[in-house]
């Protein structure tokens, strides 16, 4: 029979396994969600090198501001999602690795607009790594100080 200590470091173990899985498959679809922007920077194009779609109605096609627009919003939108992508997916690294806690922490608050399942994400980011054993877990290794010369006490003074 495991005792206490054992039982909490397995269960800690495996939470922090299932939350690297759990980042990793986050990234993945944060940065499919990305490519929607994508639809916006070709729509956004299409307006400012082709007015051939409006040549038979009545009227002037758009002004070309009109695409650039589509455009920029686009790319922000692809921009911004392939940065929390990347920031999610660095998050599954690191907890794997157990280290930048805090920076786990912070992609798990931004998970959390991710409603319902970044929510859910985000929420057990911060039950998991709030335990005293996981801080324990990512707290970096004590070295002693070997780049330290000892220091020789001071002599006693002479009479």
């Amino acid at each position: 029979m495991l005792d206490a200590h054992a039982r909490q470091q397995i269960l800690d173990e495996e939470h922090l396994r299932l939350l690297a899985i759990f980042y990793f498959v986050s990234a993945g679809t944060t940065a499919l969600f990305s490519l929607f922007g994508a639809l916006y920077v070709a729509m956004g194009l299409l307006l400012v090198t082709s007015a051939s779609p409006f040549q038979g109605t009545q009227g002037d096609p758009p002004p070309a501001a009109v695409g650039w627009i589509f455009v920029l919003i686009g790319g922000f939108i692809v921009v911004m999602f392939a940065v929390i992508a990347g920031l999610k997916l660095y998050a599954g690294l690191c907890i794997r690795g157990r280290r930048h806690r805090v920076l786990c922490m912070v992609a798990g608050g931004l998970s959390c607009m991710g409603i319902p399942f970044g929510t859910i994400l985000g929420i057990f980011t911060f039950i998991v790594l709030q335990r005293p054993s996981v801080i324990a877990l990512f707290a970096p290794p004590t070295q002693p100080d070997t780049h330290l010369a000892p220091v020789a006490p001071p002599a006693a003074p002479s009479a």
